[in-house]
């Protein structure tokens, strides 16, 4: 199934979607410190600032949802991928609404860290 075309995505959806693809391209752009704090299982780490040089990484054939601490960092970049021509989102309310609604993060007993 696929998300509207809305480029906010609802941390629901987002575990529904890894649960039906866990090939599915979700990538992390907060900063190192904030990643080893707490994280979504499974997903890949590309610091907002290196997301340019890394943009040829990203398979440009499947959505790509991008998220952050609260979401400003990842809206961003998933506006530049879409403006690019990828299928982008950000996931909506960032890994602070994921924790807040009682979603697992890695490592276990991980946290979301402040910015």
């Amino acid at each position: 199934m696929t998300p509207a075309t809305d480029i906010d995505v609802d941390p629901a959806r987002v575990a529904e979607w890894l649960e039906e693809d866990p090939t599915l391209q979700v990538i992390d752009v907060r900063e190192a410190y904030e990643r080893e704090a707490g994280h979504i299982a499974g997903t890949r780490h590309i610091e907002l600032n290196h997301l340019t040089a890394e943009a040829s990484t990203v398979d440009r054939e499947r959505p790509v949802i991008f998220y952050c601490r609260v979401g400003g960092r990842s809206t961003m970049a998933a506006q530049a991928f879409r403006a690019s021509g990828f299928q982008a989102y950000s996931m909506d309310g960032g890994l602070r609404r994921w924790a807040d609604e009682d979603r697992p993060l890695e490592p276990e007993g991980g946290s979301v860290a402040d910015h």
